[in-house]
């Protein structure tokens, strides 16, 4: 290994006496550091555009949410609510009721998603931090947190208390009565603030539990989920367990990733997609670099003949050829990742791709990301080495 070795390292910093030779070289080494950049750019690109996502839906969906299995509402009383205190493990809970309901002001109209919260619901999910003009509604008022994709329907503003929105709601019970305006449930709300938070912004309002409770004529007891927020330390499987035991009629326990099952499978195929892609890309390049090895080759075919008789085995002197290729892989995978970095590092840093106007295109570096991406370019690499070297064989050096 170690004549070889020394050979391959000579050849790698030494120039051929044929320009053409040394520009073809070059490129594919230039090629191998450009595929490796850009695999790391974009990997890191695809990670800060997943966690993006995932932090949009974290605002509203907490670490555990209990749904009843059948209906759209259940019964939780005193005596439930203090045993789940006692349970070990849940850092906080809060009780939700949520309905479909019609928007109106001033002639027009939304179907939003109605969210009846009580004073602990930012404390297990913080949609309140993203709140942009206004306030987060306060316990006992009759107002709403409306996403700006509503105010945007409604032209409305915050703070008009001259111009309520009207809340409409249909009443509890089977069927239509012959007077359509005795099938919904109304009341007026002031909008006390406006949240953006990617597509909940686009139908989602949040009031006070009390205020959207009467509204929908439930009593006290009646809700439609409990959210929870786990200690760091807790144990899911446990929680579920004791949870599952406070109620008589079966109950959904469902975590975050399984509320969000579709995005979570569709960023999932798309990243296997975007690794396929990659390999490709990577394949291609390294088409180029077998063919400017093979040139190489032939370049120093003097040099073969030389080596041949000195002694060395065919085996050693195809050992240094794909030592010669190896070294060529591992520098430039590693010049490329660190320029790859640098890019990402940038692009964190001054914000260089914006997708709008206020928001920088999000990069997030993973080391796993990494590994794949060095090892899969040292495994091809690796066997596009040894395809060129194995072009080397007795008959071409008895030839020579």
């Amino acid at each position: 290994m170690g004549f070889p070795l020394y050979i391959a390292k000579r050849y790698l910093f030494s120039k051929s006496s044929t320009n053409a030779v040394n520009i073809i070289t070059a490129v594919s080494i230039f090629l191998i550091v450009i595929v490796t950049a850009v695999l790391v750019v974009v990997l890191s690109g695809f990670s800060g555009i997943k966690e993006f996502n995932l932090s949009i839906t974290s605002v509203i969906d907490p670490d555990l949410k209990i749904l009843p299995e059948q209906g759209k509402t259940f019964v939780f009383d005193a005596n439930q609510e203090a045993s789940l205190k006692k349970i070990t493990g849940i850092d906080q809970y809060t009780l939700v009721i949520e309905e479909r309901a019609y928007l109106e002001f001033k002639g027009k109209t939304h179907l939003a998603f109605m969210k009846g919260v009580d004073e602990r619901y930012t404390r297990v999910n913080p949609v309140d931090t993203t709140v942009q003009w206004g306030q987060w509604p306060e316990v006992g008022e009759p107002a709403f947190a409306i996403g700006s994709g509503v105010a945007r329907n409604l032209s409305l503003g915050i703070g008009d208390y001259r111009n309520l929105m009207t809340i409409l709601v249909p009443k509890p019970g089977k069927g239509l009565s012959t007077d359509p305006t005795q099938d919904f449930n109304s009341s007026k709300a002031v909008a006390s603030g406006i949240f953006e938070a990617g597509e909940i912004s686009q139908d989602h309002i949040f009031g006070n539990i009390d205020f959207v409770g009467k509204l929908l004529d439930y009593p006290a007891d009646r809700i439609s989920s409990i959210d929870l927020k786990l200690s760091p330390t807790a144990d899911e499987n446990q929680i579920r367990q004791a949870v599952a035991g406070l109620f008589k009629d079966p109950m959904l326990i469902k975590n975050r990733i399984q509320l969000n099952d579709a995005l979570h499978k569709m960023l999932n195929t798309e990243n296997l997609m975007l690794y396929f892609v990659c390999t490709l890309i990577l394949i291609i390049a390294l088409f180029s670099f077998v063919g400017s090895m093979i040139i190489n080759i032939l370049d120093k075919k003097r040099n073969i003949k030389t080596l041949s008789d000195l002694g060395a085995s065919l085996k050693e002197i195809r050992m240094t050829f794909f030592l010669q290729g190896a070294l060529i892989i591992v520098i430039g995978g590693v010049i490329g990742m660190l320029i790859g970095l640098l890019i990402a590092y940038l692009q964190q840093t001054f914000s260089l791709k914006m997708i709008t106007a206020t928001l920088p295109w999000p990069m997030k570096v993973e080391v796993g990301n990494l590994l794949i991406i060095y090892l899969l370019i040292l495994a091809l690499g690796l066997i596009a080495s040894r395809l060129a070297a194995s072009r080397i064989n007795q008959r071409m050096i008895d030839n020579l």
